[in-house]
């Protein structure tokens, strides 16, 4: 007997529009979904309710996206997308910059990002069964994040690299919630507690401990 936890695959992928009044519709559907999925969550978040979002018919839904995972996946595809272009701009800069407004443009990729990066995070922290796609896109943050900091650090092992990127993905995501959220426990304040905290902890790994001791 199949665990409840599994989803059956799809019948097929999600349906390239061919012509503008599609593709149209296509971005519309997906606005629809990201704003549904941020609110309430991917397990919540029903078709029926994306299609009453987008003023379209579930028929409409349906025929670009068989299921509510195929239509997660592109939306992960999309954030996959801008999250690499912002990645790729800090990326750009990230031998031109200070140590603090480096850590400050990465904790900040989230908030700025917003509100694309709400149904993002609500995809990223939902049961990951029905695609490895939330896996593949928060290997590759932390990939883009790990390679920033070897930019800066070409000292720190690879490995070294990847646990500090895995710290500043959560503060990014912390910096999203304290910023945005509401209903969270926090202070006007916190935020640049976080900020502070984000940029002494990068900067400490940013130093070579070879040319501290000969300081």
């Amino acid at each position: 007997m199949p665990s409840k936890k599994s989803r059956p695959k799809p019948e097929r992928d999600a349906l390239e529009p061919q012509r503008q009044r599609g593709v149209l519709r296509v971005a519309s559907l997906m606005e629809a979904a990201a704003a549904v999925i941020a609110e309430r969550g991917f397990e919540s978040a029903t078709m029926a309710e994306i299609a009453t979002r987008a003023g379209a018919q579930i028929g409409s839904l349906y025929r670009f996206f068989p299921n509510k995972e195929v239509l997660a996946d592109a939306l992960m595809q999309r954030h996959r997308e801008l999250v690499d272009g912002a990645f790729g701009k800090i990326e750009s800069r990230a031998m031109s910059v200070s140590a603090h407004d480096l850590a400050d443009a990465l904790v900040d990729l989230l908030v700025e990002l917003h509100p694309e990066s709400r149904a993002m995070v609500a995809l990223l922290d939902a049961r990951s069964e029905w695609s490895a796609k939330p896996a593949e896109f928060r290997n590759a943050a932390i990939g883009h994040i790990a390679r920033i900091v070897m930019l800066r650090a070409p000292h720190l092992r690879p490995e070294t690299a990847r646990d500090v990127a895995v710290v500043l993905l959560h503060n990014m995501k912390t910096m999203k919630a304290l910023t945005l959220e509401q209903g969270l426990a926090t202070s006007a304040g916190a935020p640049a507690e976080l900020r502070e905290m984000n940029r002494l902890y990068l900067a400490s790994k940013l130093l070579n401990p070879t040319h501290k001791s000969k300081g």
